[in-house]
């Protein structure tokens, strides 16, 4: 057995399924590997940093660790924006790279570059392996690492003559035991007893849930939570699906880009419960104000973010899932809000009544998303793109019992097709819908070849403005002087492009057109692509 043997071996050993990737050199000898393990499948991207956002929805579905493994050199960098989404929302993920040969490291020879460097800033841990007897060990503790505490990426660097050199032998870890790396998981006593206390005292309570939620599979304490003390919820972006849009206490997206009547709660509440969430700048905008103005708890796996972007006068340090059940086996006392959640209530019911602005020859995409989330599964997944389609689906689509996956943290554009992609391969059964602006789109759409090749029923959902829609929206308001490099002019005709690729294509520029047209989309059999026809100065704000 050699090294890239007893890699794949490894790999197979953690329960690896299936793998994202691009062949190159320097990652021969794992790929000659890996075909002769018909166990572990294998999705061939058209570039390296799909691979990347491939294996992130596919670990956000599946609750596994997603694999990726890619070549040197610009094959490693290429992933690197991949690495740093998944750092950015904490999904648990293995990125191996190729190496060139170890005894001619650092002398800059064809496709060299130093990736483990490169990724320290945003990965958990990374590994350059130099000797094949220690693949086991390392591969044992990368998984570990990446899917423990906050989970986040693990690179595995590994040059090709360690992968062609034969092991002594293969001694595979059954446990794992690293010296300083200690995840905390349950929560302090004494602070689980503030906690009840606090929310006992309080007149206004509000939680604010994030993505750290669904990483901790926390979504039924919370709910257990919210529903036994009566107390409202509100999400970050990446909390977006923990609760039904139907549900009475659920008051919706907080945020510069968030609902109306989430940040009224927020303005209003007296006790703030954040639970898995950073509390970063596009959620909490004025955390000073709040602080001065109301109680803060903060439950989080990572003691780095307590305290980084907002003080809680209760900070907890932990497990989610853990905590939350601690806090609801020693009882809380509900707190008598009943003026508080009627207050909200009518907030909510004007949020949810809404009427959007219509404009012959397009669509609006609040209406869309609105149109479209009505007709979708109860369990459907929708991963949403960066722009103003996120700002729109986070805020207007329907959520009922599925997943709104979208890049949170990093915001990066060609997210969504890609995301949805790795999404069928983990639940090739569940109704998969992928949302994006023309820009984004174009970002990622030489990946329709991996949705074509592999027959994946995937929707496709294309805001058409001619225009990357959010920049416009900065630049037309002072200080800037009007949109400037933001025109998509030269974009291809879609229409063909889906064609290129011989998936279906549904064109609607009318909303008389648009359930008709909905029905059509998502009745196709296989991959379909839905062009809807937006005004360019359409503005998350109308």
């Amino acid at each position: 057995m050699n090294g890239a043997q007893a890699l794949i071996e490894s790999l197979k050993r953690e329960g690896v399924t299936h793998m994202f990737g691009y062949a190159g050199a320097t990652i021969c000898p794992a790929v000659d590997a890996l075909k002769d393990v018909p166990e572990i499948g294998y999705t061939l991207v058209r570039t390296e940093q799909n691979a990347g956002h491939m294996a992130s929805g596919y670990a956000r579905v599946s609750g596994k660790v997603g694999v990726c493994m890619v070549t040197s050199g610009p094959g490693a960098t290429n992933l690197i924006t991949g690495i740093a989404t998944a750092y950015m929302d904490s999904i648990p993920m293995v990125a191996i790279t190729g190496q060139v040969p170890s005894h001619l490291l650092g002398r800059d020879i064809f496709q060299e570059v130093d990736i483990t460097g490169a990724v320290a800033p945003f990965s958990k841990h990374s590994y350059l392996v130099k000797d094949p007897n220690q693949i086991p060990r390392v591969v044992r503790e990368a998984f570990h690492i990446a899917s423990t505490g906050r989970p986040g990426p693990v690179l595995i660097d590994i040059p090709i003559d360690v992968q062609e050199q034969p092991l002594k032998h293969f001694d595979w870890p059954e446990t794992v035991n690293i010296r300083g790396y200690k995840p905390s998981v349950k929560g302090n006593d004494l602070q689980i007893k503030r906690v009840a206390e606090a929310i006992g005292r309080s007149k206004q309570p509000l939680i604010c849930a994030g993505g750290g939620v669904w990483l901790a599979d926390a979504q039924a304490e919370l709910l257990e939570l919210a529903e036994g003390a009566g107390i409202p919820v509100v999400k970050t972006m990446m909390g977006i699906s923990i609760m039904p849009t139907d549900h009475p206490l659920n008051m919706g997206m907080i945020g510069a880009h968030g609902n109306h009547c989430a940040n009224k709660a927020l303005a209003k509440s007296d006790l703030l419960i954040m639970v898995g969430t950073r509390a970063a700048d596009r959620a909490i905008i004025q955390p000073a104000e709040i602080q001065r103005r109301m109680a803060t708890i903060h439950i989080d796996v990572d003691p780095a973010e307590i305290g980084k972007n907002m003080q809680a006068a209760v900070p907890l340090v932990g497990d989610v899932k853990v905590i939350l059940r601690q806090i609801l086996d020693l009882g809380v006392t509900a707190p008598d809000c009943t003026d508080w959640r009627a207050q909200l209530a009518d907030y909510r019911k004007a949020e949810l009544s809404r009427q959007f602005p219509s404009c012959p020859g397009y669509v609006f995409p609040g209406t869309v998303m609105r149109r479209l989330g009505e007709k979708l599964d109860d369990d459907a997944v929708v991963c949403a793109d960066v722009g103003q389609n996120q700002i729109f689906t986070c805020k207007y689509l329907p959520q009922k019992h599925g997943r709104l996956l979208t890049s949170g943290g990093l915001g990066t554009m060609g997210y969504a097709l890609p995301a949805g992609v790795g999404v069928k391969v983990a639940l090739p059964e569940r109704q998969t819908v992928v949302v994006c602006g023309d820009g984004s789109f174009q970002m990622a759409m030489n990946e329709l070849a991996a949705v074509k090749y592999a027959g994946m029923d995937l929707k496709i959902v294309l805001f058409r403005n001619n225009t990357l829609g959010l920049v416009h929206q900065i630049q037309s308001r002072p200080p800037y002087h009007g949109p400037f490099g933001v025109s998509l002019d030269g974009s291809p005709d879609f229409e063909t492009i889906a064609a290129a690729y011989g998936i279906p294509c549904v064109t609607v520029s009318e909303e008389d057109q648009l359930d008709s047209s909905i029905d059509r989309f998502l009745s196709e059999t296989g991959p379909c692509l839905m062009i809807c026809q937006v005004h360019p100065d359409v503005s998350t704000t109308d």
